[in-house]
């Protein structure tokens, strides 16, 4: 069953790519500290599970084996130890590229840009190898059963519509709930598909948009970073009380730090990387620091003038990064297929390129290697505080 604290806690898994195998790290120390604490109970610890983008992912995943969390923890963490990145996604519109010398690779452009003229390909990369894979990863079907039997209340996935032009929460409930609406935020209620989680995993230019709903006339949909400005809002509207939010990148940098800082024009891909971290990685510190104003406001007005409002303090316990992530890709970007790496090169020499582009990597290297090592420091991050961890879930 459901944890049993009378305040519904909220797991929000945020997007990043790759960089999503950071939080199933967490995810795996928070299995252990949960172990180790004499009293924390067997069931699932967080009844409320609100996933974007390749987070949306594990927290499908996760929430379909919350009859056995630790179970559902160890299955994640098998397909994040042995990635590869051909089963998230093909290189096949790029293949014309990979040819060595300048008069190769001018020819492979131009057959490219025919071959693209004709065929007017969606996006960058092909992912159906995840398609696939979430077939096997995220079995779906066991959600409805789950939700009845009171293991989750609520799962709720994020996705951006092309189509509309707003943000989008789909949210599969144990309960009957109404929609919310918010500028450029809507929720959709129904079941969860594996379209939603192949739509809020979509980054945007690499992989296709989703088209979800009606044949005749869908809705198209991609990553759910984008235009996401509050990613804690579906765990509130769903009811948590505390939640446990696992971010993708460091909350706060040093002007001036960071493999990607050049003084001359930037590369192609470190204008892509650092337009991906703004989607990405942005969103999270700003709401993190709105929810701490509210609760600040909220803690000056006396507990009966609150009566009546719709406003409630809410716990929250933040974990990200201690490292910079696209430190840690610069040593990995080798593991890229070879055309993608070559296409962002731009002449650079292979060790500059692979620096300069180490943040647009990061969200691309889907390499056991380096989701390996980013496993590691989610590990190592939680259970440095694991004193902060303990009392805010209740396992001391």
């Amino acid at each position: 069953m459901a944890h049993p604290h009378s305040a519904p806690t909220a797991l929000v898994l945020t997007g990043g790519g790759a960089r999503a195998a950071y939080q199933v790290g967490v995810l795996q120390a928070l299995a252990q500290l949960r172990r180790d604490a004499a009293g924390a109970g067997t069931g699932n610890p967080f009844p409320i599970i609100v996933g974007t983008s390749a987070g949306a992912i594990n927290a499908a995943a996760l929430a379909c084996g919350t009859d056995d969390f630790d179970a559902a923890v160890a299955a994640i963490a098998e397909v994040w130890q042995h990635f590869t990145p051909h089963q998230v996604y093909r290189a096949d519109a790029l293949d014309l590229l990979d040819a060595p010398g300048r008069v190769r690779m001018l020819w492979g452009v131009a057959r490219l840009l025919a071959r693209w003229r004709q065929a007017q390909p969606h996006s960058l990369l092909d992912n159906a190898p995840l398609a696939a894979l979430l077939q096997q990863m995220v079995p779906l079907e066991r959600l409805p059963d789950l939700l009845q039997a009171g293991h989750l209340r609520a799962l709720a996935i994020t996705a951006s519509s092309y189509s509309a032009g707003d943000h989008c929460t789909f949210y599969h409930a144990a309960n009957t709930m109404d929609p919310w609406m918010r500028s450029q935020r809507r929720a959709v209620p129904g079941p969860i598909t594996h379209a939603h989680l192949l739509a809020s995993s979509a980054i945007p230019f690499v992989f296709p948009a989703t088209p979800i709903g009606p044949a005749e006339q869908p809705e198209y949909f991609g990553d759910g970073s984008m235009r996401q400005a509050a990613p804690l809002s579906p765990a509130i509207h769903l009811g948590a009380a505390r939640i446990l939010a696992v971010g993708a990148g460091r909350m706060q940098e040093p002007r001036g730090s960071g493999p990607n800082l050049t003084t001359g024009r930037p590369s192609a891909a470190q204008i892509a990387g650092h337009a991906l971290s703004s989607i990405f990685l942005d969103a999270l510190g700003v709401d993190v620091e709105r929810l701490q104003r509210v609760n600040q406001t909220l803690a000056l007005v006396p507990p009966a003038a609150r009566t009546g409002t719709l406003l409630r303090p809410v716990e929250l316990l933040l974990i990200a990064p201690s490292q910079r992530l696209d430190a840690i890709a610069a040593r990995h970007a080798h593991a890229l297929p070879g055309v993608v790496r070559r296409l962002f090169a731009a002449g650079r020499p292979a060790a500059h390129a692979a620096t300069q582009s180490s943040a647009f990597a990061s969200y691309l290297l889907f390499d056991a290697a380096f989701t390996g090592e980013l496993m590691a420091l989610g590990r190592a991050d939680t259970l440095a505080q694991a004193a902060q961890v303990r009392a805010f879930m209740d396992w001391d």
